[in-house]
């Protein structure tokens, strides 16, 4: 896994002894209004928590005074941590700074817009400590204004990707290990239960209450939808040709010989029956079959880079 590099200043009232079960990862980006009522909520839970748990409220270059109503909190609650990012990086990289510092095994991404019922961190946790599944995501559940965008990014999703859950894009709970050798690209958390069950791990969905937002306002525009599907088209063809490219350039290149083929013998046909040959056939022919061979030669390359990450990995996956 590749952490952020950005320098994090952590405030904590006192060092707790006790190591924590569960790392609840909030990254908050302009959230000023809900820091105070949030942190009221995980007062609350952190009575009847059937497990421990940490926060890490993660503030993403915030230009109100997020970072100093965390703070501020985290002085009065020992299970508070807070960091800062002093510029705007985004939810993935704010997520793999609370992955660096949590100290939980299980960690779950809970944003900090009291959208979702903090009671609902249970329903996703407990699965996990009973060795039933590895990730656990939320299937919203609820009135809210992006429920049409989402339901066609999640259908396209299933349709491109194969994934069994409905919901990608919500609150989850997953083991440390899941993330711990997963390469994250900027707004790649969307994909997380994608690139986890990829990797073999299991994962399984749960019914979680989305409330309309109250304070603040919400990061999605317009803009989001065409790099969503792109992004989405990204993902989908890394999972499928990234560990075998020869699949890839293999069958394009085949295709193109093929094709050059199939045009050989109509030039052959002209030549024959005709008494004529089409010179422009001919040059569509040799180039067919250059184009063929030079990408099953490509394909060779990728499958060379594609060996050479592997060992870096299984490498990566050896040192302490």
């Amino acid at each position: 896994m590749t952490f952020s590099t950005v320098k994090v200043d952590f405030t904590v009232k006192r060092a707790i002894a006790k190591k924590p079960q569960v790392s609840i990862i909030v990254p908050a980006c302009n959230e000023e209004e809900n820091i105070q009522p949030l942190v009221a909520e995980f007062v609350g839970f952190a009575k009847k928590a059937p497990f421990s748990f940490e926060v890490l409220l993660v503030d993403d270059g915030s230009i109100d005074r997020t970072y100093e109503a965390a703070a501020e909190q985290a002085k009065k609650h020992p299970f508070l941590k807070v960091a800062r990012h002093r510029v705007n990086r985004g939810i993935t990289r704010a997520l793999e700074t609370g992955f660096s510092n949590a100290r939980g095994e299980v960690f779950v991404f809970f944003p900090a817009d009291l959208q979702f019922l903090v009671s609902d961190i249970s329903k996703l946790v407990q699965p996990i400590l009973a060795d039933k599944t590895d990730l656990v995501t939320g299937r919203k559940v609820g009135r809210y204004s992006k429920r049409f965008v989402s339901g066609i990014y999640n259908l396209l999703s299933r349709l491109l990707l194969k994934v069994k859950v409905k919901d990608l894009n919500s609150i989850k709970a997953f083991r440390r290990e899941v993330v711990k050798d997963m390469a994250l690209r900027k707004d790649w958390h969307r994909y997380l239960v994608v690139l986890a069950a990829s990797d073999g791990w299991r994962t399984s969905e749960v019914d979680v209450t989305l409330k309309p937002r109250i304070h603040g306002r919400s990061k999605f525009g317009i803009w989001r939808i065409p790099i969503g599907v792109l992004d989405l088209i990204s993902v989908s063809f890394l999972l499928r040709y990234s560990r075998k490219p020869m699949l890839l350039f293999g069958t394009l290149g085949g295709a193109s010989v093929f094709s050059g083929v199939v045009v050989g013998l109509v030039y052959l046909g002209f030549l024959i029956f005709a008494k004529t040959g089409l010179r422009s056939l001919l040059f569509l022919v040799i180039l067919l079959v250059l184009v063929g061979l030079l990408l099953v030669i490509a394909g060779f390359v990728a499958e060379q880079i594609a060996q050479l990450r592997a060992e870096i990995e299984t490498l990566r996956r050896k040192l302490p």
